[in-house]
């Protein structure tokens, strides 16, 4: 019996309607109607949730099959969130490169703080190979 299935007939058993489930596990009625009509599974957090609400085990509830393709897709969402995440912060790191001040330039017989913007006292061998990482960062 697929998972559509016994999430269908635990809820019946229960005298439960696809609304009141949805309250319980905190979902959108949606939800409900989509798990049962097979058209989607329910994230880690709802299988524990829905276990404990009819009594059964999450093994009872997914077939092997079942259980190994909903890791999947959850390990494969959480690495893109992730990647994500990491190119983000290295996208605004680089982008602070351009703007903040971590440079130090010599004028008037002191030593200044500039920006990658403002930086005019090095060669171009230098500034060109700092704007093109800076400027290309977003892509990669």
């Amino acid at each position: 019996m697929e998972f559509n299935e016994k999430l269908q007939q635990l809820r019946k058993q229960k005298n439960l309607t696809q609304e009141e489930l949805a309250d319980s596990l905190y979902v959108s009625r949606t939800a409900v109607s989509k798990w049962e009509s097979g058209r989607g599974y329910p994230n880690i957090d709802s299988l524990k949730a829905i276990s404990k609400l009819f009594s059964v085990s999450v093994d009872e509830l997914l077939s092997g099959e079942e259980l190994i393709t909903l890791a999947e897709t959850e390990s494969k969402e959480n690495a893109k969130s992730f990647s994500d995440m990491v190119f983000g912060i290295l996208d605004c790191t680089m982008a602070l490169l351009l703007f903040l001040p971590f440079f130090g330039q010599q004028g008037d017989g002191m030593i200044y703080t500039v920006s990658l913007i403002a930086l005019t006292d090095e060669p171009n061998y230098i500034l060109v190979p700092y704007f093109v990482l800076v400027s290309l960062t977003p892509f990669l």
